[in-house]
């Protein structure tokens, strides 16, 4: 049977585990990383909202689709990097981040995920078009080929 000088040492061996743990584990000194930056909110727009934010030139519609898919037609002044490309993290970082960003994909899977990665890279300011191109087209709106 244990006695309470036994527990006593126990609470103390446990609580300095556990300021270890807190200042990096057993024998660093690196401190926990903070937790990251609060991610921004993605507004997520219909086709007339979009249009709206689309025809102030201050903002900059992102098409995340393919190269072959943008060349098949695209919002006009879009610029395209394709979200599944190997190089988009590295372009996308060159990017200013304070500037808003009109992103869209064919259907709203890939703009989804993008402006995610957006997000976590410290963009402010991202539109999502929720229905994608596709709804763009059907909405009847203007295509560049």
């Amino acid at each position: 049977m244990k006695t309470r000088g036994s527990w006593n040492s126990w609470a103390i061996v446990l609580a300095l585990a556990f300021a270890q743990t807190a200042m990096g584990g057993p024998g660093t000194n690196e401190p926990v990383p903070k937790p990251a930056a609060k991610a921004v909110l993605v507004r997520r727009v219909n086709v007339d909202e979009f249009e709206k934010l689309w025809q102030d030139k201050k903002n900059i519609v992102l098409d995340v689709r393919t190269k072959k898919e943008f060349e098949n037609g695209h919002i006009p002044g879009a610029m395209n990097l394709d979200v599944n490309g190997p190089d988009f993290d590295q372009k996308v970082a060159e990017l200013q981040k304070d500037k808003v960003y009109l992103v869209h994909c064919a259907a709203g899977v890939r703009s989804a995920r993008a402006c995610d990665k957006m997000s976590r890279m410290g963009f402010l300011h991202l539109v999502d078009l929720a229905p994608g191109f596709r709804g763009w087209e059907k909405g009847g709106k203007q295509v560049e080929k």
